[in-house]
């Protein structure tokens, strides 16, 4: 009897196992399958910027004027035109020679279009000439910058490559199929556009429950719902439509090549960027294009769980009411039962607007969600939905809402205006607003940090806050700073967790094994991935009965970046990684990929060049300096280092003038004049030797490097006796310091 109940568990064992083979996620049916059982709600989308988010070429969706239309932009005049019924554009290629390219799709409706073509291997390529759908315009995206051919920032270049930067998010189910080899794409995709299963997810399992009925078998598919869509990772509305709609709507890193399922947890798939300077102003108002979440995080309305779909038709795109009728569904003298907490008043009168009814200044928007314009035209309003602070806008030059009407007035005006309507009024950014400007305005000051401290401690912030503030203070963590801070290694945030692992990077090998060793099990891939690039440089710090999981870790970040391998930035990281390993040629095969992909990143140059150096080898150091130099004339640290490769074989005329540029733009770099000074008096040129000689002695009369080249200058212009006078101060000050030989002698001749 006990061998047949043995029996009978062995063989379920082994069913369920054969059905567990048999069961596999739902594949992707197409917009056309979806459409059969939801007409309406495809008609709904079919107009809205999901719809229009890439298209075909035809003359129904193509916007833009190409009637032989010309365009001209530093010194290169692009025509756009059509042929045998396709579109054309002649402009720059990668070589800066005119050339004709065909329109193989258009992307967005309004307020401007733009336009892919591919440059070969399958590359799609976005044209920095757009189309204003509004003024019926041709106009350039990057008026104000350097994107001529030959920099990385061409439109040719890997910037604007579709694949790689936009796909994901204007197609459904993308596939990128990079190359690395060649650097080619053979890219895929069940819909062209941001279809229905862009944001429900595959649809096969759902088809099926809607075929079958009663004998649907949801055993044949892997994690799904009752009606046969993906299980969602979040448990709320909130967290649900974060994860939906936030990949697209962020800015972020990617960690793979292809479209996630959009029920999956972001931090699965994604780095979100914190409130980093650049990104956002210190008050965390929008500053560079960041395409909302990241402002939402911050916003009392996401605290309260105020959701994407409570504004936002989720199929039409637009907003669900017009004008102010948007907020007052909430705000307003009843309030709404979803959101207990309102304060139940009306918002829309003057008495609370303090402007004129139907103005454009009583429209709530325009007070808490400001817009910003990108891409020229493309207005974007700040969902950080935060009360004007026009003090603390002028701490963290940021902009503020009431001075952008009225236009010659001071802060201390606006607040006052505020401070009588809204006497209890404190803005909760303030607090993380002033630090975050302290800390990029004037450094980190002692008081600042432990403000920075406080702040990512500080449960009553924002995740997105308190992971911003761990990464202000970034490198100049001290152990007192940890000893509190470790905490963030267990925070319920996995933004917090990421931003706490970074900050041990400053601890010792074997602390940092010790408190990063837990996060390498963590059930979010951006944390074990964020903990494993703390511990490349550990050795065997280790401990045996971690070092598996540290293995595991360590190899799906290189997947991560084998995913992207078609980002410069990310053979920047590959290489790195490389180095951690002592692997030079993989490491010196990714800096090259890196500086070929986009000839001005000079750290990748300098990385090259460094490697070479390490290896003996400063002759092949000195041609890739040199070679940077064609594509970076301008770069202080590249001709900085590539003299100092010049100097040590003794090419002291070639240094010279790479000295002289650094200088110019430095002119306080002393290790950069005491190697010019020096080069100077070997080249046999004293008089200028004296000029840079005397400006070191202005600022360090005393150092030992500048005692010596002042002696030296003194003996070669025949000042002896000044030359054993110098030689006798710098004797006294540096009682054991070793003399090359002439100042020997003179020191001898005491």
């Amino acid at each position: 009897m006990r061998l047949l109940n043995l029996a009978i568990i062995v063989v379920a064992m082994v069913l369920a196992s054969a059905a567990a083979q048999a069961a596999s996620r739902p594949h992707y049916v197409g917009l056309e399958t979806c459409s059969s059982c939801h007409a309406a709600e495809v008609e709904a989308w079919k107009d809205s910027h999901h719809g229009w988010a890439l298209r075909l070429p035809t003359p129904e969706n193509t916007l833009g004027d190409f009637n032989d239309a010309k365009f001209e932009f530093n010194g290169i005049t692009s025509r756009f035109f059509t042929e045998d019924g396709k579109y054309f554009v002649e402009t720059d290629g990668a070589d800066g020679k005119l050339q004709n390219f065909e329109i193989k799709y258009v992307v967005g409706v309004e307020p401007l279009q733009q336009y892919l073509v591919d440059t070969g291997q399958g590359r799609l390529q976005a044209l920095d000439l757009a189309w204003d759908t509004v003024a019926k315009r041709w106009y350039h995206l990057y008026p104000h910058e350097d994107v001529s051919a030959g920099n990385g920032l061409h439109w040719t270049g890997p910037y604007k490559n579709w694949q790689a930067r936009c796909a994901v998010c204007h197609q459904t189910d993308f596939r990128k199929n990079y190359s690395e080899k060649d650097q080619g794409y053979q890219s895929t995709w069940k819909d062209l556009t941001v279809a229905c299963e862009a944001c429900h997810g595959p649809g096969e399992a759902h088809v099926a429950w809607a075929r079958d009925g009663a004998r649907f078998d949801a055993s044949a598919f892997l994690d799904i719902e009752a009606s046969g869509f993906s299980k969602p990772s979040g448990t709320t509305k909130q967290a649900i439509e974060e994860d939906m709609c936030g990949p697209c709507h962020s800015r972020r890193e990617p960690l793979e090549a292809d479209s996630t399922l959009p029920q999956s947890r972001i931090g699965d798939h994604y780095n979100l960027s914190t409130l980093g300077n650049g990104l956002y102003f210190a008050d965390g108002q929008q500053h560079d294009e960041v395409y909302i979440l990241g402002s939402f995080l911050q916003s009392k309305m996401h605290e309260k769980g105020v959701t994407c779909s409570n504004c936002h038709d989720p199929h039409t795109a637009k907003l669900i009411f017009e004008g102010n009728a948007i907020c007052t569904q909430c705000h307003n003298e009843t309030g709404r039962a979803e959101f207990p907490t309102l304060k139940k008043r009306l918002y829309d009168s003057p008495a609370h607007t303090h402007h004129k009814e139907g103005s454009e200044a009583a429209q709530c928007v325009n007070c808490h969600m400001p817009e910003r314009n990108y891409m020229i035209v493309d207005g974007r309003r700040d969902h950080l939905f935060r009360v004007p602070d026009p003090l603390l806008s002028e701490k963290a030059e940021s902009p503020d809402a009431c001075l952008s009407c009225h236009d010659g007035e001071k802060a201390a005006w606006a607040a006052e205006h505020i401070a009588r309507w809204a006497p209890a009024h404190v803005t909760k950014a303030a607090a993380y607003g002033e630090a975050f400007a302290k800390a990029r305005g004037n450094g980190l000051d002692p008081q600042t940090k432990d403000q920075l401290v406080a702040i990512a401690l500080d449960s009553g912030q924002p995740a997105i806050v308190r992971a911003t503030a761990a990464r202000e203070i970034a490198d100049q963590v001290t152990p007192a700073d940890l000893a509190k801070l470790g905490a963030l290694l267990s925070d319920e945030s996995d933004l917090v967790r990421v931003a706490g692992a970074r900050l041990q990077r400053q601890t010792s090998p074997s602390d940092r094994a010790k408190a990063l060793a837990p996060l390498l099990s963590d059930p979010i891939r951006s944390v074990r991935l964020a903990a494993a690039l703390e511990l490349t440089t550990i050795g065997d710090a280790m401990p045996e009965a971690d070092r598996p999981a540290l293995a595991q870790a360590l190899e799906d970040l290189r997947e991560t970046y084998a995913a992207r391998a078609d980002f410069p930035e990310t053979q920047m990281a590959i290489g790195g990684l490389a180095m951690t390993s002592r692997d030079w040629p993989a490491a010196e095969a990714a800096f090259q990929q890196a500086s070929t992909m986009d000839p001005q990143l000079a750290e990748a140059w300098l990385a090259r060049a460094r490697i070479r150096a390490a290896l003996g080898d400063v002759p092949g150091a000195t041609q890739i300096l040199a070679a940077a130099r064609v594509s970076n004339a301008g770069n202080v640290q590249i001709a900085n280092e590539l003299a100092g490769l010049l100097v040590a074989q003794g090419q002291d005329d070639d240094a010279i003038p790479l000295l002289r540029q650094v200088l110019a733009a430095y002119p306080d770099e002393r290790d950069a004049r005491v190697t010019l000074a020096a080069a100077l008096l070997r080249a046999n040129k004293l008089t200028e030797a004296r000029i840079e000689i005397d400006k070191l002695l202005s600022v360090a009369p005393t150092e030992a490097d500048v005692l010596m080249l002042h002696a030296f200058q003194q003996l070669l212009t025949g000042n002896v006796v000044g030359a054993r006078d110098t030689v006798r101060e710098l004797s006294e000050r540096y009682p054991g310091i070793q003399l090359p030989p002439q100042l020997e002698a003179l020191r001898q001749m005491q």
